[in-house]
């Protein structure tokens, strides 16, 4: 027995002489880490005491101090920023549904600004702006090398002015400018309207108006139908929607869904991560739904579209989104401004991260390039001949005078329906779906 008391204390002391060996290393590797972050503090506070000092002009300091946090912030991704107390008020207004300028989201890539989406209704789109195009050049002034805030400054200005915006464009072998009016940008965050049965709902961005405003027109739009029984289904349209809030994000996919989760958020650590599930509840009653994406639907669009489409609950419809998969954090500082950094990605339901990959629609719908105006063909169309055309033929005798108009209304009803097509493809494919869904019956 004495010997295995011994043999125990042996090992307890051998136990504690290596646990001494293994962290004494570490414990000075992370004190050489942190002497280290000290040094180059120092070396910052060198370098920015020679430029107020030695610089050919005088340097307001403040200034300074900002452009090295907003640079330190850039470094990290495109959606990581300083914002001064003047960009902080302008994002808060944002977020509220007013504000001014040209009415585009923009991002950053291969050191130029890339439009994520033109803004329904705004300058941007008016003048014909698209998703996908690079601007190069503000007023003849290159952007390249200029960090996403500082080119976002140059095409700010008064409202009513113009600007001269030069554009890349996929499909155009040469550069070609655009000229812009700038206005105050108020923006009408949801739009719906009736085709036929079908309801189509379009969401431009997620501020805090949109969900209270889509449950209203969505609910209006049921009254005028004479109730939810009239009605073949939802179109969802998210093309050219940038995204915003995540919380709206999550009403408006709950808004569809009974059940399960939503989104989740993952962080650095662990426990930063978040669920978000679904309450009881549809207010499609169960009707199916179309959701329309783009290349410019990005962050929060592609988190609705995602979500209804992990859980079956509608059909995607489109082309590939931006796939902005990560969640800011816009942190208050006491300076009034404010730092908008990059804290987590979020997952769709399914587990799969869309950062860089996008939403992938379930049936591929290109929106064909418009036809230019003096390419329009102005020859009326040609009926077809049929036999009720021929002299002599036969009468239907299988149907009464009643059922006969009721089939020629109906096809009147599809050949409206078709004109849809020369005005926007992509959302008369999306009603053409709902339709073939009505006719098979709801779902078990």
């Amino acid at each position: 027995m004495k010997k295995f008391v011994m043999a125990a204390v042996g090992g307890t002391v051998a136990g504690i002489i290596a646990t001494t060996q293994i962290a004494a290393p570490l414990l000075a590797q992370e004190a050489e880490k942190n002497n280290n972050v000290y040094e180059q503090l120092d070396l910052f506070g060198d370098i920015f005491e020679r430029i107020r000092a030695q610089y050919v002009e005088e340097v307001d300091s403040g200034e300074l101090i900002e452009a090295a946090i907003d640079g330190m912030l850039t470094s990290l991704d495109p959606h990581s920023s300083y914002l001064s107390p003047k960009d902080a008020e302008k994002m808060r207004e944002q977020t509220r549904g007013e504000f001014g300028g040209l009415g585009i989201e923009v991002t950053q890539e291969d050191g130029f600004v890339k439009v994520v989406s033109p803004i329904d209704g705004t300058p941007a789109d008016e003048a014909g702006i698209e998703a996908g195009d690079f601007i190069t050049h503000v007023d003849g002034e290159s952007l390249l090398g200029l960090v996403l805030d500082e080119a976002v400054d140059l095409m700010r200005g008064p409202v009513g002015s113009e600007i001269i915006v030069t554009i890349v464009r996929e499909g155009e072998a040469e550069p070609f400018d655009v000229s812009i009016v700038r206005d105050t940008i108020e923006l009408t965050v949801v739009r719906s309207r009736t085709e036929g049965d079908s309801v189509v709902l379009r969401l431009s961005t997620f501020n805090e108006q949109t969900y209270p405003k889509m449950v209203e027109q969505l609910a209006e739009k049921v009254e005028t139908m004479g109730g939810m029984e009239n009605i073949s289904g939802f179109v969802i349209d998210l093309r050219n929607n940038p995204g915003g809030l995540l919380t709206q994000a999550i009403k408006i996919s709950d808004a569809f869904l009974e059940e399960g989760e939503i989104v989740s958020t993952r962080g650095r650590a662990a426990t930063d991560g978040e669920r978000f599930n679904a309450k009881e509840g549809d207010l499609a009653e169960g009707k199916p739904i179309v959701v329309l994406i783009n290349g410019g639907s990005a962050s929060a669009s592609e988190i609705v579209a995602g979500a209804l489409q992990d859980h079956r609950r509608a059909i995607v419809v489109g082309t590939k989104s931006f796939g902005k998969g990560s969640v800011q954090t816009v942190m208050p500082l006491r300076s009034e401004g404010a730092m908008r950094l990059t804290t987590a990605r979020y997952y769709t339901p399914s587990g799969r991260s869309i950062q860089a990959l996008g939403v992938s629609p379930d049936i591929v719908v290109a929106q064909p390039p418009r036809r230019p105006a003096d390419e329009e063909d102005d020859a009326p169309a040609r009926r077809n001949r049929s036999e009720a055309d021929l002299r002599g033929s036969l009468n239907n005798d299988s149907l009464s005078e009643d059922q006969i108009d009721q089939i020629e209304a109906d096809r009147a009803k599809a050949e409206k329906a078709a004109e849809l097509r020369e005005e926007d493809y992509q959302l008369a494919y999306a009603i053409d779906i709902l339709k073939g869904l009505s006719a098979l019956g709801p779902r078990d």
